[in-house]
């Protein structure tokens, strides 16, 4: 059995602090661009989407006409719709209340164009948030409506909160009693798990989240007592280029796994070293046909009222 190479890091010895991938917009959409054609994670997720979230969706609602529901960190709205065209399908009668929460104008203008062009949205009011989740969690409790969701959905969003567990608890508090709130993060498992826990000290921005994997997640839930099924989605990741130094898509690709701006170039040679030594281990990676394919599994929890 492998197991994974240890290495320490200290601050201490660095130049000076890295500084992260999502202090330069363009830099982190264009790393992020590249990974999502690198790897096969929209897929794996329209797959779920597809086969096993229509059983989970007909379940929701109670025969209510309308369902109320919300997305938080919705991007540009792919998925969202993709899941809204689920619920439709399963629930073909019933109006949705779509709250969207999300930060980015750029993002939020590019759903709103999305929803323009899309056909047979008319059962669907959207409301828009410009607003991070701790800035809707405050304006959601200072209007006070007491409406309850029956379908709240938390799509790789985790990373960007400063307290994903609190943040857990808020939206499964507005759950009514038979709603669904749907988590996607990346397992525990993954390739992301094992760098993560071996380089969270120097990679990982403190003013959030950013290393939160399933695992931590589902402790908080088991620890709680509260009540979710958990579906593990394959996907993967080319990241061959990674280990051609000054390969421009390599540095982009390296940039996103470590969530660090021009990673290669300004960490130091040991944690440079080690990460790329890791990236390139069987905990996180196996060569396919000359290639290095990391694990870039995801994993859904689908929780309970």
């Amino acid at each position: 059995m492998n197991e994974a190479p240890v290495y320490m890091t200290s601050s201490r010895t660095m130049a000076a602090p890295l500084r992260s991938l999502v202090e330069d917009y363009s830099r982190y959409l264009k790393s992020f661009e590249l990974f999502l054609d690198r790897s096969s994670e929209h897929k794996c997720m329209q797959d779920f989407i597809h086969n096993t979230l229509p059983d989970i969706l007909g379940s929701i609602g109670g025969g209510r006409p309308v369902f109320n529901v919300m997305g938080v960190g919705s991007g540009a709205g792919e998925i969202d719709l993709e899941m809204l065209a689920q619920l439709h399908m399963k629930h073909p009668h019933v109006r949705v209340d779509n709250e969207v929460v999300e930060p980015s104008t750029d993002m939020l203008h590019k759903y709103k164009v999305l929803v323009s062009k899309t056909p047979n949205l008319d059962y669907i009011n959207f409301t828009w948030n410009k607003m991070t989740a701790s800035e809707f969690e405050k304006h959601w409790q200072e209007i006070n409506l007491g409406k309850k969701m029956d379908f709240i959905h938390l799509i790789q969003m985790l990373y960007y909160v400063k307290d994903p567990e609190a943040t857990v608890s808020f939206f499964r508090s507005l759950l009514d009693k038979d709603g669904k709130l749907l988590i996607i993060l990346v397992s525990g498992e993954s390739g992301w798990g094992k760098l993560w826990r071996t380089y969270r000290a120097a990679l990982c921005n403190t003013e959030i989240s950013q290393c939160v994997t399933t695992g931590d997640i589902k402790t908080f839930l088991d620890t709680k007592d509260i009540p979710y099924t958990n579906y593990v989605l394959q996907s993967h990741m080319d990241i061959t280029e990674c280990f051609t130094e000054g390969d421009e898509v390599g540095e982009l690709l390296l940039d996103f796994l470590t969530e660090v701006m021009e990673f290669s170039k300004n960490a130091p040679e040991h944690l440079k070293k080690g990460v790329l030594d890791l990236l390139k281990h069987p905990d996180c990676s196996k060569e396919v046909d000359g290639r290095i394919i990391f694990n870039n599994n995801l994993e859904v929890l689908v929780v309970e009222p």
